[in-house]
């Protein structure tokens, strides 16, 4: 039985699994936790099969573009994501559907849910990941097949647990 009573879902979990394996890749504290939110949006959406209005900055090249000939996108292995013309200083941010993710957003969204016990999460996260091979970080299938899709619900309730734990 899946326990998310204090709002630790999916979500919560891609972020987080997203941010810690960009920080692991070397990205910066506040440039993971935007990576991490983007692609837990790209994904989100990826599930609801982009419904509505045409997306921009979805994380993929049209068909025949060469990626070179893109501005804006970052590589991370061989995931890519649109930087956001908006940086806040040296920090590099993401943006999907016209919106940057900030660190502030992830805050909001992601690691306020896990109260106190964040921390204690995020390096649950980085516990796992570096136990991957760097091969594993750097493709997108493999990280999301071999990593996340296995280990998404144990997260889930582990970390609903330990919020309800805290209280």
């Amino acid at each position: 039985m899946i326990l998310a009573l204090p709002g630790i879902n999916r979500f919560c979990v891609m972020a987080t699994f997203q941010a810690a394996r960009a920080y692991l890749l070397g990205l910066k504290m506040d440039e993971a936790y935007s990576w991490g939110l983007n692609r837990s949006i790209f994904y989100a959406a990826a599930k609801r099969g982009f419904k509505g209005a045409p997306q921009k900055g979805v994380g993929h090249i049209g068909k025949g573009e060469k990626e070179k000939e893109a501005s804006g996108l970052f590589r991370l292995g061989d995931e890519i994501a649109f930087e956001s013309p908006s940086k806040k200083g040296s920090v590099r941010l993401f943006t999907i559907g016209g919106k940057t993710q900030t660190p502030e957003d992830f805050k909001k969204q992601v690691s306020s849910r896990f109260g106190r016990i964040f921390e204690k999460a995020w390096e649950d996260a980085l516990s796992l990941l570096r136990k991957e091979n760097k091969s594993t970080l750097l493709s997108q299938k493999r990280f999301y097949e071999e990593v996340y899709k296995p280990n998404r619900d144990i997260f889930v309730e582990r970390w609903a647990k330990m919020v309800v734990e805290e209280k």
